[in-house]
């Protein structure tokens, strides 16, 4: 499953790749993630950086295991996310610029099997992932916006 919102951004095509590739500050755009470290030596966003993110539903609390596997300033940056070394998401943002400013699109594809939906619905407390991730995505292109034409 994958799912994919897209808003139009008056601002650069750096200055909002900048924003979507800060791990560590992503928690001021994501209802869920709430930020995280940059592990393993890494200090930024490259392809195989690794990093420790933060989330909350709630009450509710979990760590994950990301990397990056797509890193290209001003265009495109992916990362892949895993918890206890099961697959759970791929994020991508996309960025194509346009007349005026950018369009930038937020893609989730859903890499969790069986165990790992059951265990994800037990950790955040979220039943219906899908419905939840869109609305998530909603809000995170909305912050996205705020913050990058400010």
């Amino acid at each position: 499953m994958q799912i994919t919102a897209s808003v139009q951004v008056d601002a650069s095509a750096d200055r909002v790749w900048g924003l979507v590739s800060d791990l560590p500050n992503m928690g001021k755009l994501s209802p869920e993630n709430t930020g995280g470290t940059w592990r393993k030596g890494a200090t930024g966003p490259a392809v195989g950086a690794r990093f420790h993110g933060s989330n909350r539903s709630g009450w509710r609390r979990w760590s994950t295991n990301v990397t990056v596997v797509r890193c290209a300033p001003g265009e495109e940056f992916a990362f892949r996310v895993t918890a206890g070394g099961l697959g759970v998401a791929e994020w991508a943002y996309t960025i194509v610029p346009e007349s005026t400013g950018v369009t930038v699109t937020e893609t989730w594809t859903d890499r969790r099997g069986s165990l790992m939906k059951a265990l994800g619905r037990a950790t955040t407390g979220v039943a219906d992932r899908e419905a939840h991730t869109r609305a998530s995505i909603e809000t995170t292109l909305a912050a996205l916006k705020v913050a990058a034409e400010a």
